[in-house]
């Protein structure tokens, strides 16, 4: 039996397969923690556009009590009150009534951590947060799962995980190939099945019907931190620029401002047309959070992003049972024993 003849009917024995189980098996576990945490944070901010919207409470108004402080005089009423950080940035709204908000940093061990506060712009109180504590959560997901919260490094390592997210999807479909005689098995759960292979029958189910939206969020997972491979395959076929399309009605010469003429008129605004390879790599990332279709398909993304956890609890109930459960260690011990029985007989 040829090896091609040997993969289409019996696959389970041939070496190729077991060695690719092993390297689906020990990535999967490698990958455990990351999976459950890039998983829950995909889905958290699948909704992150709608839920800022909401829970924005919009602008913080004050009292008129007097004229406005200085940015100096900002600077040391933040100071006061807080004594251990710098003030790195000041917006002051064009509004009289509204609050200003300042970013201030921590000095010394701690430098980097950026908050932001609201301050009275004419008394120089602290008003509280700038922005509410669950756009805060909202930001530290979103952080979590674009660069494992370790800024420029995390966002690298984050894109080399996911190349081996894409190597986890890939064997495991691999090794899910059961045979031609036995396809139609290895498509259905037995719920009858005692827990054992309930549990197999469920991570081999779930992992087929998830392998297209792994492998996607994978691939784009890994354009998102390393897009200059992916651009420069595309230019061969598509070169990926824009084109800017001008009005046909062309703007009067009279149209341009002059110092003592008043306001510039709107001129027209010119459309913006992408070319293929550009459509298509903004594809990656309409994939990978789901943000391609209305709130049903983003629902949908937020349910299947949580699918990975389940595949990974799955997958590590198994390699207890195989290996750190009683009945395994049992059968090691009973093997080892043998063997050892073995040997002394032929010496």
């Amino acid at each position: 039996m040829t090896f091609r003849d040997r993969w289409l009917r019996r696959p389970q024995g041939l070496w190729l397969r077991k060695a690719i189980f092993q390297i689906h098996l020990w990535t999967g576990i490698g990958l455990g923690l990351y999976v459950l945490l890039i998983s829950v944070s995909g889905s958290a901010i699948v909704f992150r556009n709608e839920l800022y919207k909401s829970l924005w409470p919009g602008p913080k108004l004050v009292p008129i009590s007097g004229p406005r402080l200085s940015r100096d005089e900002l600077k040391r009423a933040v100071h006061q009150a807080w004594p251990k950080y710098s003030v790195t940035y000041i917006f002051e709204s064009k509004r009289k009534n509204e609050a200003t908000e300042v970013w201030i940093e921590r000095d010394g061990e701690s430098a980097g951590k950026t908050k932001g506060r609201l301050v009275d712009p004419f008394t120089g109180r602290d008003l509280g947060r700038s922005r509410p504590a669950s756009i805060g959560v909202l930001a530290w997901f979103s952080r979590l799962h674009t660069d494992l919260l370790a800024g420029r490094t995390g966002r690298i390592v984050n894109g080399w995980l996911s190349i081996l997210v894409v190597i986890l999807s890939v064997t495991g479909l691999i090794i899910w190939w059961p045979g031609i005689g036995r396809l139609r098995r290895s498509l259905t759960i037995d719920f009858k099945a005692n827990w054992k292979r309930l549990n197999w029958d469920l991570h081999s189910v779930v992992g087929l019907w998830m392998f297209a939206f792994v492998f996607i969020w994978g691939v784009t997972g890994v354009y998102l931190v390393f897009p200059t491979p992916f651009q420069a395959v595309v230019n061969r076929f598509s070169p990926v620029e824009l084109y800017i399309q001008q009005s046909s009605v062309e703007a009067p010469s009279t149209l341009i401002p002059v110092a003592d003429e008043g306001p510039r008129p709107r001129r027209p605004r010119p459309r913006i047309k992408r070319s293929p390879g550009d459509v298509f790599l903004r594809w990656f990332y309409y994939l990978h959070f789901g943000n391609f279709g209305d709130w049903p398909v983003k629902a949908l993304w937020v349910i299947l992003g949580l699918a990975p956890c389940f595949l990974f609890a799955t997958g590590a109930l198994m390699w207890w049972n195989r290996v750190l459960s009683r009945e395994a260690r049992a059968f090691r011990r009973q093997r080892v024993a043998v063997t050892r029985e073995q040997l002394s007989g032929v010496a």
